[in-house]
Parts: C-alpha cells; sequence; structure tokens
C-alpha cells in the first residue's frame, strides 16, 4: 500500500508540472479563441456598416464581410492551436495547396469574381440601366457576383459573365439624364435648304425638347443624289426613342406637305455598245 502510495506521489510530481503547464497554455488558447472570435464578428460588423455609409452594393457587402469573416476565423484557429503546441506548418502547407488547386480549377470564375467586384465597387452602370457590352444590349436586370442579367428590348434574358463585361467596352446610354437626338435626313438639289432649315425647326417646338443646348439644324454633306441635312435636339434620357420615332415620322409628312422633296438614291448606267 505505501509502495502504491509513493508511485503515485512519484507520478504526480513528474506529471503535475506538465498538467500545469498544458492547463495554463489550454486556457490562454481558449481564452484567445473567445476574444478573438468575438473581436472578428466586430470588425466585420464594423466594416459592413463603413460599406453601408459608402453605398456599397449589398451584394458585395455581404461577400466580403463573410469572406472576411471565414478567412480571420481561419487563421484564429490556426493560432489558437500553435499556442497548444499543435504543429501547423502542414496546416498552413495544406491550406496554401488548396488554394492553389482551387485556383487553377476555377481560373475562369475567378476571372469573372475580379470583374465582378470590380462592376459593384466602380458601378459603370447600375440596375435598371440600359447598357450596350460584349455585342449584347439591354436593361442591367441584376448584377451578381459572377455574372450580370440583361433584358434586350425584344424580352430576351441574356447572362453575361462579368470577367468579360468588365474587361470590354461598356455603352452605358442611360448614365446621363439628357441626350441628342440627330434626324438625318436628305433632300433634293433643286429644293430650298433654308425652308428645309424652318420646316424641322417647326418640328423642334415639342414639349419634350431642351431649350438649352437649343435645338439646330446642319447641312452635312452633299450626297450623290441629295442635300444631306441633320435635325439636332437635346432630350431627356427617358424621352430618347419617343421623340426619334415622332420626329422620323413628322419630318417625313411636314416635307411633303412644304413640298420637299426626299429623293431616293439613284446612279446614272450608260451602256456602250461595242463594234
Amino acid at each position: 500500500m505505501d509502495m502504491n502510495v509513493d508511485e503515485l506521489v512519484k507520478l504526480s510530481e513528474a506529471w503535475l508540472p506538465i498538467v500545469v503547464e498544458y492547463s495554463g497554455k489550454l486556457l490562454l488558447a481558449l481564452l484567445t479563441l473567445l476574444v478573438g472570435w468575438w473581436l472578428i464578428n466586430k470588425l466585420t460588423g464594423n466594416v459592413g456598416r463603413l460599406m453601408q455609409t459608402r453605398r456599397v452594393d449589398r451584394t458585395l457587402q455581404g461577400f466580403i464581410g463573410s469572406l472576411a469573416n471565414i478567412i480571420l476565423k481561419v487563421l484564429l484557429l490556426v493560432s489558437v492551436a500553435s499556442m497548444i503546441g499543435v504543429e501547423t506548418t502542414s496546416f498552413v502547407a495544406a491550406i496554401g495547396a488548396a488554394g492553389l488547386a482551387i485556383g487553377l480549377a476555377l481560373q475562369g470564375s475567378l476571372a469573372n469574381f475580379a470583374g465582378g467586384v470590380l462592376i459593384l465597387l466602380f458601378r459603370p452602370f447600375k440596375a435598371g440601366d440600359w447598357i450596350e457590352g460584349q455585342g449584347v444590349a439591354g436593361t442591367v436586370d441584376s448584377i451578381q457576383i459572377f455574372h450580370t442579367t440583361l433584358k434586350t428590348a425584344d424580352n430576351k434574358v441574356v447572362i453575361v459573365p462579368n470577367g468579360s463585361l468588365s474587361n470590354g467596352n461598356i455603352t452605358n446610354y442611360s448614365r446621363e439624364r439628357t441626350r441628342r437626338v440627330d434626324i438625318n435626313l436628305g433632300i433634293d438639289y433643286d429644293c430650298d435648304i433654308k425652308r428645309a432649315r424652318q420646316v424641322l425647326l417647326e418640328i423642334a417646338k415639342d414639349p419634350r425638347v431642351l431649350n438649352h443646348p437649343e435645338p439646330v439644324v446642319f447641312v452635312t454633306g452633299l450626297g450623290e443624289s441629295a442635300i444631306n441635312i441633320s435635325l439636332r435636339v437635346w432630350v431627356a434620357t427617358a424621352d430618347y426613342w419617343p421623340v426619334t420615332f415622332d420626329f422620323i415620322e413628322r419630318a417625313k409628312e411636314q416635307m411633303d406637305e412644304a413640298g420637299i422633296s426626299i429623293p431616293f438614291p439613284h446612279r446614272v448606267v450608260r451602256l456602250v455598245q461595242s463594234a
């Protein structure tokens, strides 16, 4: 019995420092984990509120917040594991190898992701804008992290990858509040240019036409069979297409009433018979 007690005492004397040491490390690691977890949630919450004040897109807010939260918590877990003596070199190497493999496998998707981040940050367009890019024109229906959805004029849905969209030319027809309408037509060489100018300026007396800049009529060129003239007016962006279609029809009607002919293109062909 005495032998057993002596053995237990010796055993406890041998293990007690180790238990105390590791208990302290474990307690410190647990405290670090709890405090770090709380600080990460607090930090990512503040980042989210900062992005809200900067009016960053909500989709990007959620994605960046979640990504930052996950990355910081993974780093925290690795740090806590190293505090209790766990070898983390292999973990870091495994994470790096996994990241490299995923990056190589998802090159196209990562390019689309980067393009989506750029679009959501710099806002070359927003939902509801009419844009043209990658050979497609339509109204922006939604902007996602990996793609942008457009609705064409005939109500087709086109999904454009953000990688190619952000790297190409984008024409935003809705960005500015006003647009210029150009009505181009040709009149016969025998017609009076001044009279044609008066007719077009009368058409421009429309409540949808802006006074500044004021409507103007130019002679833009002398064609093979007609004098080319152009009526240029400024309208609100929403009125661009209605004014364009209306003015083209009214220009034809008013020119006919004023006796100003719009000639058909024609060409003189001489046939020479060889002897």
